[in-house]
């Protein structure tokens, strides 16, 4: 049974809403060719007062037996702002093609599914709503802001091909509505404008407030087009956030701002375009974040994942200019394109499990060597037990060998010209077979010299057969085993040389045993 009107009079428009509301009936206003950006021009047969509209789902008319009740409107020019904040709503609201002058306002609201297709609205606004279903806005155009703080989805997010812009003013005061019908509420600005209104601190203007926003359907906002940043800091995304082929242009510092987000896959794909930073720092990612295709842009950050969890990373963007930063996350599977990096990229403290987009070694050196933080021994480490776990121990030690080529360059004049010493010789223990490259050459230098200058022989009472081969082997042992040294003395000029073996063996053993212990040391580490 219907409740008695309180309007004195209505629009046409109005007065089929009124009628069709108890059935949930459609009331199509459209004609051929209409703009709902142009739709402040559609005249008086086609205006709907937010008023009517809010008295009707807040309750004015019951349902109809055996029906359910609800708003289904298109068309239509809406005037002044729906303010349902604080309600419970049991029918559905469906927008078509409508254009809305004032703010929708859902804030600490409990309703059922919410759909605005292909709308014009001034300012959406659902803090700290339940919506039960489907909350969609495919298609619209949302011109002042749209705020999702602390808001629950319990089925799908809709935002494919819509258009947001950032905040402007504050368009909404609580209370009655001091404005005529048709007029937007005027901006309100300064330390008395209202809490949910107020501009909250951001680095640039900002086009969707949604931090600690819950979506248990998939969140859909593929070929979305927003001018402002996207905030979503601890949003939760339980079937998963798709961005795919959304450009996002920011006047500020990011464009995305997902801080702590949380979602089992999140799809920044397919030709999704950020001017501005994309931050995802401290996101949990339980299944793919994908980049592959993307376009990303920024004066110093394109990419900020540091600090991440994330089951499989795809990093196959088709540009970026700006930095990327990886450090402190934790992957499982890195997918990338080593050529494709920017010039720097901070990897201190990153782990993965495994690598794809299989890139050679020197490639793979090339990627730490472009850590604007300069030399870090964690990311050669971390490379370097990578390429051991899956079994590729040459890779490893050449990585291990880069990290202390790295490191002496850190170093102070005396331990760079060890470290250089230690390097020429046995490659830091990680060569070892240069030691013996260097033992035949001066084996192979000292037989031929020793050959031609014999030294004489000391003590004459006794007759010896001298070799060239063992009496130079003899001065490179750095304890004399064939009892060569004292028995022969070299002449003339060969007596530099075989100084210089004896000193060469004493340099070599100490490298040997330096490089050594360093490599068991690292490996006991490990």
């Amino acid at each position: 049974m219907g409740r008695s009107r309180p309007f004195r009079w209505l629009t046409p428009a109005e007065r089929s809403l009124w009628a069709a509301y108890p059935s949930g009936a459609w009331v199509d206003l459209r004609e051929e060719g209409d703009d709902p950006a142009q739709g402040a021009s559609w005249g008086r047969a086609r205006t709907v007062r937010a008023e009517v509209i809010a008295a009707l789902l807040l309750g004015l008319r019951d349902d109809e037996p055996g029906r359910v009740a609800g708003v289904r409107l298109a068309g239509a020019r809406i005037v002044g702002d729906l303010n349902l904040s604080d309600a419970t709503i049991e029918a559905k609201i469906h927008l078509l093609d409508c254009h809305l002058s004032g703010v929708v306002s859902l804030n600490d609201t409990r309703t059922r599914g919410v759909r605005l297709r292909g709308c014009d609205v001034l300012s959406f606004a659902a803090r700290r709503a339940t919506v039960d279903g489907l909350l969609d806005l495919d298609g619209s155009t949302i011109r002042s802001g749209l705020y999702l703080d602390n808001a629950h989805i319990t089925g799908q997010f809709r935002l494919t091909h819509a258009q947001l812009n950032p905040t402007t003013s504050v368009p909404w005061r609580p209370g009655p509505d001091p404005h005529p019908a048709g007029d937007p509420a005027q901006p309100s600005s300064g330390p008395d404008a209202p809490d949910d209104w107020r501009e909250p601190r951001s680095r640039g203007p900002v086009a969707m407030w949604a931090g600690g926003l819950t979506v248990d359907g998939g969140a859909f906002l593929r070929d979305l087009r927003a001018t402002g940043c996207l905030r979503l800091v601890g949003a939760r995304f339980n079937s998963g956030v798709h961005l795919q082929r959304a450009v996002i242009v920011s006047a500020g510092t990011h464009a995305v701002q997902a801080d702590h987000m949380e979602a089992t896959a999140a799809e920044f794909s397919d030709g999704f375009t950020a001017h501005g930073t994309v931050r995802l720092r401290g996101a949990r990612i339980s299944g793919v974040l994908s980049f592959d295709e993307a376009v990303l842009s920024a004066p110093d950050r394109a990419l900020h994942l540091s600090h991440m969890r994330v089951e499989e990373l795809i990093l196959l963007w088709s540009s970026i200019e700006g930095e990327v930063n990886l450090g402190y996350s934790r992957i499982g599977v890195l997918f990338d394109r080593i050529g494709a990096y920017p010039g720097h990229v901070h990897l201190n403290g990153l782990t993965y499990a495994s690598l794809r987009g299989p890139a050679p070694v020197a490639e793979r050196l090339s990627w730490l060597r472009r850590d604007p933080d300069g030399y870090r021994p964690q990311p050669y480490e971390e490379l370097a037990a990578y390429y051991r776990r899956i079994g590729h121990d040459a890779e490893g030690r050449r990585v291990l060998l880069a990290k202390q080529r790295a490191r002496r360059r850190t170093l102070r004049l005396p331990g760079r010209l060890w470290g250089g010493l230690l390097d020429v010789l046995v490659g830091y223990g990680y060569r070892p077979w240069l030691a013996g490259v260097w033992v035949a050459l001066l084996l192979a230098v000292g037989t031929s010299v020793f050959s031609h200058w014999r030294p004489h022989q000391i003590g004459l009472d006794e007759s010896r057969h001298f070799d060239a081969f063992t009496y130079t082997l003899d001065l490179l042992v750095p304890v004399s085993v064939f009892e060569q040294r004292a028995a022969w003395e070299p002449v003339g000029w060969t007596q530099w040389l075989a100084n210089g073996l004896i000193a060469a063996g004493w340099i070599l053993a100490t490298a040997l045993i330096a490089a050594g212990t360093r490599v068991l040391r690292a490996s006991g580490a490990q």
